[in-house]
């Protein structure tokens, strides 16, 4: 998979951008505040239709403009695909495949798929829970789009049921909503443990290549005991747990139990890493949890572009030189840096130079 043609109009700092990107390696150089990081931002917002960067749209449209649109060409399965979005703060965001429009904008979900590291990750290790999980309900979409819908309804129900327990809803209006609960979130945490499972051994790997002393490891931490990759058997165990906490419920108005609650758990040697990890390990890990991501979806038949953004200049040379070893792996990878002396020597790239609002492809 790569991205031939990328255009982005008022999206951040470009009102209107034109790049035709190449295989292999491109790199993007430029100071920081330029907007080098915007072009890695509108691709991955194209794979997951959300930033890594803001919870909300209206900061990745151009000052005065009403709209942000994404346009991308690209080329996998011997096909080419046109994938049009239009980025709305007031309404829902619009798309188009090969000039046709779809009834939503989660139809694109999965023509681009993209793996990507950036300085942000190491809140994966320091962070607080919702960075965990939502790098593993990312890699679930990436694997299956249709899981988005799956993770859109949980939350939409999460938020109705949260809503009912404060003003303290009758049992019989909570019911609906509590099998919502019960049916989805079975689903969703049987699908999240099934992929911590299928990661773990290039997490795993990916450390230890790292010249790490101790061994890393993942593992799915659920709120509630004795759930596994059967959504069958969660179904129960949800119901009976929902029936023990239904009157703390009540009393805190909130819902206590579901994948909304739970946690993926960083090990290094008998430590968990978050509180323990050194600088280095904490990057270690970071780097083991993409790049084993990428390992996973090349091993499964997909062929994700690579995304490294801003990284290389905060990494010692092996760090650097196992990120350098995936560019290897991608059909196509994008690569952001401050200064050219911060990317490593032998890494060949097509170059592009970024100012604000402009980028001129390098000679």
């Amino acid at each position: 998979m790569r991205i031939t043609k990328l255009a982005l109009k008022d999206f951040r700092s470009y009102q209107n951008l034109e790049l035709d990107l190449q295989p292999g390696v491109n790199t993007f150089i430029g100071d920081n505040g330029s907007g080098k990081t915007n072009i890695a931002e509108s691709l991955i917002y194209l794979s997951f239709l959300s930033s890594h960067r803001v919870a909300n749209n209206q900061p990745l449209i151009s000052l005065g403009a009403t709209q942000a649109i994404i346009r991308a060409e690209i080329e996998r399965d011997d096909r080419t695909l046109q994938i049009d979005l239009e980025i709305n703060v007031s309404k829902a965001n619009r798309a188009r495949i090969n000039q046709n429009p779809t009834r939503s904008q989660r139809e694109i979900l999965g023509a681009c798929q993209i793996v990507y590291f950036s300085p942000e990750d190491l809140d994966l290790v320091r962070g607080d829970p919702g960075n965990r999980r939502d790098f593993l309900d990312r890699l679930l979409i990436t694997r299956s789009p249709r899981l988005a819908g799956v993770i859109a309804d949980y939350e939409r129900v999460v938020k109705q049921r949260n809503t009912l327990l404060k003003t303290r809803s009758n049992s019989a209006t909570l019911q609906p909503w509590s099998e919502q609960l019960i049916n989805i979130g079975a689903n969703l945490t049987a699908e999240r443990i099934a992929l911590v499972s299928a990661l773990n051994p290039f997490v795993a790997e990916n450390y230890h290549n790292l010249n790490e002393v101790k061994p890393a490891s993942i593992s799915y931490k659920s709120s509630t005991e004795g759930l596994t990759n059967d959504a069958v058997n969660n179904v129960a165990v949800l119901t009976s747990r929902l029936e023990e906490v239904q009157y703390q419920e009540i009393e805190r108005g909130t819902t206590l139990i579901g994948p909304h609650r739970d946690d993926l758990t960083l090990t290094i040697g008998d430590f968990p890493a978050k509180g323990y990890a050194s600088h280095g390990e904490s990057w270690s890990m970071a780097i083991s949890l993409r790049i084993g991501s990428f390992n996973l979806l090349k091993k499964e038949g997909s062929d994700p572009i690579l995304i490294l953004d801003d990284v290389f200049a905060e990494l010692d040379t092996s760090r650097r030189l196992q990120l350098v070893a995936a560019t290897k792996m991608a059909e196509q990878t994008i690569i952001t840096a401050a200064v050219e002396s911060d990317l490593p020597a032998d890494l060949n790239s097509t170059k592009f130079y970024v100012t604000p609002g402009q980028v001129k492809a390098g000679k």
